[in-house]
């Protein structure tokens, strides 16, 4: 395998501290280093400190430039993570299509959703808890390469571990053939569900509706504090007034300053 010098190493960190606002540590170096070995190879380059250099003067395609940011990004999830926050999201679902509920369609925000897990385990919610109650779930992510998988809506059958039998039968159809070991989400969930690239760090799309429910879980923690509240307060621009925002129950939001209260572990309002 090609060396990472120090310098490199250095480099590269930086380059992808200013296009994801995420820093990266010492800790990382091993994953730095194999990820984008086989990255540089696959561009035709056997020396990673050559390639690393191109990159940050700008001289490789878009394309790499795009590549390097999907392997660096880590995207590690799996359906139902967390489940104290999905027994929330039913309730709150509940509550919006009771006799005092609110109008217009429940929506929620998979604001770091990765491959997909975490959307489509909330739309399972959803369809089991509001049924043709409108709802809709959006799914953002700052990689192309797990956007463009979430929207297949297909998953090792591996992945399913964690869903209930009766979910797994309801909303995943088995793979056979050349499909064999896979599973894929229905179509009537899948219909519901909208993926696309966003960088938590800059302006949110412009399309981007107000949301009852935001999950932003697990993806804090590769932020410096500032960066931190910066993106908790541009994400919650999009909290309706009674909505919640989910964290990551390792991730801490005191200190901050930021306008939210705690109702429950990892679940927040505005103030």
């Amino acid at each position: 395998m090609s060396k990472l010098s120090d310098a490199a190493f250095r480099s590269v960190c930086d380059y992808f501290w200013r296009v994801s606002g995420i820093r990266l540590t010492d800790a990382k170096r091993a994953l730095v280093l194999s990820r984008l070995h086989r990255l540089a190879l696959e561009h035709g380059h056997d020396d990673l400190d050559s390639f690393i250099e191109r990159l940050t003067r700008g001289q490789l395609p878009k394309a790499a430039e795009v590549a390097v940011v999907d392997r660096l990004t880590t995207n590690e999830t799996y359906f139902f993570r967390e489940p104290a926050h999905f027994a929330d999201l039913r309730e709150r679902a509940r509550k919006h299509s009771g006799p005092q509920g609110r109008k217009g369609d429940f929506r929620v925000w998979s604001a770091a959703s990765s491959s997909g897990e975490e959307a489509y385990s909330a739309a399972m919610q959803l369809d089991d808890t509001l049924g043709d109650t409108p709802w809709r779930i959006h799914g953002t992510d700052l990689s192309t390469t797990v956007v463009a998988a979430a929207r297949t809506g297909l998953y090792a059958l591996d992945r399913a571990q964690s869903l209930s039998q009766d979910f797994l039968r309801r909303y995943c159809l088995r793979g056979e053939g050349p499909y064999e070991g896979q599973m894929l989400i229905d179509r009537k969930l899948r219909a519901r569900v909208d993926f696309q690239c966003a960088n938590l760090t800059q302006p949110l799309p412009d399309q981007l509706p107000m949301f009852d429910v935001i999950f932003l879980r697990n993806v804090l923690i590769y932020f410096e504090p500032a960066a931190k509240a910066d993106i908790v307060r541009r994400v919650i621009t999009k909290l309706k007034p009674d909505g919640v925002l989910y964290t990551g129950h390792a991730e801490s939001l005191s200190g901050l300053g930021l306008p939210l209260a705690p109702v429950a572990p990892a679940i927040y309002r505005h103030e």
